[in-house]
């Protein structure tokens, strides 16, 4: 499975549920997640999509830990199965 189907049918759960997911692009700081996903009520969290079975690399790690020290909620996303979940948390924060 591609990379690329996780991120349109995540984009496409998000949208259901009544969020936005918008793609993150930041031209002056590398490793930023590839997604900021905003849910109703306020809630937010980033998320970094990855082909099954890939992990981020170390730059990305440090974004991450980065964000998290600032209080942010950071995911990865390999598989489908893992969409719900990651919103149910963005979701309940």
């Amino acid at each position: 499975m591609l990379e690329n189907r996780i991120e349109t049918t995540f984009v496409k759960a998000t949208n259901q549920r009544g969020g936005l997911c918008l793609k993150f692009t930041s031209p002056s700081m590398a490793g930023v997640p590839d997604r900021i996903v905003l849910l109703p009520n306020g809630h937010l969290g980033f998320v970094e999509m990855k082909a099954p079975g890939k992990h981020p690399r170390p730059l990305q790690a440090k974004r991450f830990n980065q964000l998290k020290k600032l209080g942010y909620q950071v995911f990865v996303c390999d598989q489908l199965d893992q969409i719900g979940g990651i919103l149910d948390a963005i979701q309940a924060a």
